[in-house]
C-alpha cells in the first residue's frame, strides 16, 4: 500500500510539473509572438542547416543555405532556394527564377507538408502542439530558453520541434524541426531587423515586370 502511495504521488507531482512547465511555455510563446507581432514589419535573414546522424550527415557537413523575409501583417516577401514567395494578402506568387516560371494561388502556403516555413514563425505553435519549456543556454554570450514542442497528431512527419528564444529580447534566435526519419532542419536567423520604411507597393507583384524579362504566368 505504501508503494502505491508513494508512486500515485510521484504520478501526481511529475503531472502537476509538466503542467506548470506547459503553462510557462505556452505564455512565453505568446509573449514572443505578441511582440515581434506588434512590430510594423519585420526584416529576417537566416540560414538553414540538415543533419541526419542516421544517414551519415552531420550538421555543417554541407554550407548553409541563406534566405531572406519581409513581413507586414500578413503579407511577405520571402528569398528562399533560388525561388521568390510575395503574399500580398489574397493571392501567392511563387516566382521560381531558374525556370522563369510564375505560379498563382489563392491563399497563404498551407503547410500541409508539416514543413514550417519562415512567415509562419510567429503563428505555427497555436494549433497542433504541447509545449514544454527546455533548458536555459549561454550561446555567444546570450541566454537562450529552448522550448519542445510536441505534435499532438503522432502520424506527423514532424516528431519535434524546438524553438530557441533570446530571453532578454524576446525574440525568436533558432528553430529546430526533427523528422521521423531522423533528419533535423535548424533554421538559424542571423539578421534582424524592424519597423524598416518600405514602399507602398513593395508587398505587389509587378506583372509587367517579369512578363518583360520573359517570365512565363500559369
Amino acid at each position: 500500500m505504501k508503494k502505491l502511495t508513494i508512486l500515485f504521488l510521484g504520478l501526481f507531482i511529475s503531472t502537476i510539473t509538466f503542467s506548470q512547465s506547459s503553462e510557462k511555455a505556452k505564455s512565453l510563446l505568446d509573449e514572443v509572438s505578441s511582440k515581434m507581432g506588434a512590430y510594423k514589419n519585420m526584416y529576417i535573414g537566416f540560414s538553414q542547416t540538415l543533419s541526419n546522424i542516421e544517414a551519415g550527415i552531420k550538421e555543417g557537413d554541407e554550407p548553409p543555405i541563406r534566405g531572406e523575409i519581409n513581413l507586414q501583417g500578413e503579407k511577405y516577401s520571402l528569398n528562399y532556394l533560388g525561388n521568390k514567395f510575395i503574399y500580398d494578402g489574397n493571392k501567392l506568387y511563387v516566382i521560381n527564377n531558374d525556370e522563369k516560371e510564375i505560379s498563382i494561388t489563392d491563399g497563404d502556403l498551407e503547410g500541409d507538408d508539416g514543413f514550417i516555413y519562415p512567415s509562419k514563425l510567429l503563428t505555427f505553435y497555436k494549433e497542433g502542439y504541447n509545449f514544454e519549456m527546455g533548458k536555459l543556454k549561454n550561446l555567444n554570450g546570450r541566454k537562450i530558453q529552448f522550448i519542445t514542442l510536441n505534435p499532438i497528431n503522432s502520424e506527423t512527419d514532424i516528431v519535434k520541434v524546438e524553438l530557441a528564444i533570446d530571453a532578454k529580447t524576446k525574440h525568436i534566435y533558432k528553430l529546430i524541426q526533427t523528422g521521423s526519419n531522423g533528419s533535423k532542419t535548424t533554421f538559424t536567423i542571423t539578421t534582424f531587423k524592424s519597423n524598416e520604411v518600405l514602399s507602398e507597393n513593395f508587398f505587389k507583384f509587378d506583372k509587367q515586370k517579369y512578363l518583360s524579362q520573359n517570365y512565363s504566368i500559369d
